[in-house]
């Protein structure tokens, strides 16, 4: 367990459900406190102006509503929702346009189980962070 961790509350948004239940236990195994999971980008950004998460670790390819366009309006919601992306887009522009965004993070669902905790700590701090292979 990551001790700075144990306070965090996360909010996860992936509309693979072997993803979500993946992430969930894989956070909860470092500290984090899972208090809620979205299918899709508009539940996402519903969920988040409801919980009001410290970390939203968010997948861009979602139904209803992609996880760029809901990151800028849970960025209307609220600033201080920090959000980690995680993805398998790795492409440069996916990544700037993710970025750009006011996200933290982006992570590749490949290097979730070396960069993810990383990268959820770096997002606590307000300091960027991008899997290698990206940017």
């Amino acid at each position: 367990m990551v001790r700075g961790l144990s306070k965090l509350r996360v909010l996860l948004a992936d509309d693979n459900t072997q993803v979500l239940k993946y992430v969930r236990e894989f956070l909860a195994a470092n500290g984090c406190e899972v208090i809620g999971t979205a299918a899709d980008g508009q539940s996402a950004v519903d969920a988040a102006a409801q919980l009001l998460p410290d970390i939203l670790v968010l997948d861009i390819s979602m139904p209803i509503l992609n996880g760029i366009r809901a990151a800028r309006r849970v960025r209307e919601v609220s600033l201080s929702i920090k959000i980690v992306f995680l993805t398998a887009h790795k492409d440069s522009a996916t990544c700037r346009a993710a970025m750009d965004t006011g996200a933290c993070c982006y992570v590749l669902k490949p290097r979730l189980a070396s960069d993810l905790i990383p990268a959820i700590e770096f997002a606590k701090d307000g300091r960027r962070f991008v899997s290698p292979g990206c940017e």
